[in-house]
């Protein structure tokens, strides 16, 4: 049995690896990681990417239909809406605290902070959690 860490790293560009972390941090300004199937490490500044997916498994469940409700699940911290760059969104619980100034939109984000951890609010996701990378974000509104 692999007890290693799984991980989907999505890339600005829309680049997608799977594989294991090796010296993730969120503190790092790269990170190691070992490719799925190859065995190849690759050093990967935190800049490129848009987020590092935590997973279960690397095929997922394609016929699971995520559910995006906070209603559906127990509060796990601050419930939140993602606005990437490219315009993909995410929703759920941010673990910690608010990584930027107050207010409802990401704006004077804390200085050395890479990023934040999101908990997804459907417990049966692929997701165990996602570091979202602050750079690739567009907006991120607090949902009362």
């Amino acid at each position: 049995m692999d007890n290693r860490e799984k991980a989907v790293i999505r890339f600005n560009n829309g680049c997608v690896m799977k594989g294991f972390l090796k010296d993730f941090s969120t503190e790092l300004e790269e990170m190691s990681f070992e490719e799925a199937g190859t065995g190849a490490i690759h050093r990967i500044r935190i800049e490129e990417l848009k987020a590092v997916f935590f997973v279960k498994s690397f095929e997922g469940n394609s016929s699971h239909k995520e559910k995006k409700s906070y209603g559906i699940t127990r509060s796990k911290g601050n419930r939140v809406f993602i606005k990437f760059r490219d315009n993909e969104a995410l929703v759920g619980f941010l673990v910690g605290d608010v990584p930027w100034k107050r207010g409802f939109f990401l704006s004077r984000q804390d200085k050395g902070r890479k990023g934040f951890f999101l908990l997804p609010v459907d417990e049966d996701s692929n997701n165990i959690k996602v570091f979202v990378v602050l750079s690739s974000i567009n907006d991120v509104t607090v949902v009362p």
